[in-house]
């Protein structure tokens, strides 16, 4: 069992998490705490932009559904008559310097996620200074950032927070890293403006959301069918997510038998990583299909998901974000 495996069985099982994990918790969550206080207190100085910023982020490691609802959220906030556009950091990117999205975007550049939320049609901004990056958007004619997984990135200005939780796996043993699967304590989730909840138990407050998915997508020509043809035979399901069991998961409910290839999260992918020796249909996320394009075999099939959410949740973002522009 790995180091990463062992620390898993502990944050989201009965298993004991090694003893140096407990003073190494301490010391984090004293410097979260204090840095979280410097830039309350102004000693660290946030940057406010000219529009208003909504962040959508977690307080755990590991996916939770945050790039589905960075798409939703944007797509509602251009029905309401919005201009919006996302900044991220650009995680598994090469990209420092702040960059605007192209149309086609290299994933190995600017990272997979940003390439998926770019695809949805909506401008896309990343870099390590994502103030800079955001600025970027603005001079484009955005008149809303939404800073996608920026909940603990405290240097840019927020007037909207957005929590998003794993409703299957909640907050495992609640405790702060490395002792637990916690960027912060429980106690930031007062702090928020919404809590959102992606499947599993939804607790008093929370938003419920949920992935829908039907249909598969050829990487090779973009033709589609229904995910239910694919029930009764045996796929190779490949997930480079902070989650793949969830994927997995949810190919099994399609009736679908699956050998189960995950990989780490925003792993970058080459042919060879999905060459296993026979013809069967290799299933993947979205997030991974952007980067396999290149290469794409026929036999290779994305899953596309949305993210469905009250309507109401949406009027309750855009009715903040009006009080904070008055």
């Amino acid at each position: 069992m790995t180091l990463t495996e062992r620390l898993e069985a502990a944050w989201y099982g009965s298993a004991r998490a090694p003893w140096w994990t407990g003073p190494l918790s301490w010391l984090y969550g004293g410097l979260t705490a204090l840095r979280r206080a410097l830039y309350r207190t102004g000693v660290l100085r946030a940057t406010r932009l000219s529009v208003p910023v909504i962040v959508i982020g977690n307080i755990s490691v590991g996916g939770t559904g945050k790039t589905p609802l960075t798409i939703a959220l944007a797509d509602a906030l251009r029905e309401r008559g919005y201009t919006p556009g996302v900044v991220s950091r650009g995680y598994g990117g090469t990209q420092k310097e702040p960059l605007r999205l192209g149309d086609t975007p290299d994933p190995a550049q600017v990272g997979d996620e940003p390439c998926l939320i770019r695809a949805s049609g909506t401008p896309v901004a990343v870099g390590r200074d994502r103030p800079a990056a955001a600025a970027l958007l603005i001079d484009a004619g955005c008149n809303v950032v939404i800073a996608d997984d920026g909940l603990q990135h405290y240097a840019l200005a927020r007037d909207v927070e957005i929590c998003v939780i794993d409703g299957a796996r909640r907050f495992g043993n609640s405790r702060l890293l490395p002792a637990g699967p916690l960027r912060e304590p429980l106690s930031r989730l007062h702090h928020v403006d919404f809590r959102v909840c992606n499947g599993g138990a939804v607790a008093q407050g929370d938003i419920p959301m949920s992935l829908k998915g039907g249909i598969a997508r050829a990487l090779a020509d973009d033709h589609a069918k229904p995910l239910a043809d694919f029930a009764g035979q045996t796929v190779h399901a490949v997930a480079a997510i902070g989650h793949p069991l969830r994927f997995f998961a949810s190919l099994r409910a399609q009736g679908i038998e699956v050998v189960e290839h995950p990989f780490p999260d925003h792993h970058l992918f080459t042919a060879g990583d999905l060459s296993f020796g026979d013809c069967k249909p290799v299933l993947m996320t979205e997030k991974d299909a952007v980067k396999c394009r290149p290469f794409a075999q026929a036999h290779w099939w994305t899953v596309p998901v949305r993210a469905d959410l009250p309507p109401s949740f949406f009027d309750d973002v855009v009715a903040r974000l009006k009080r904070t522009m008055r």
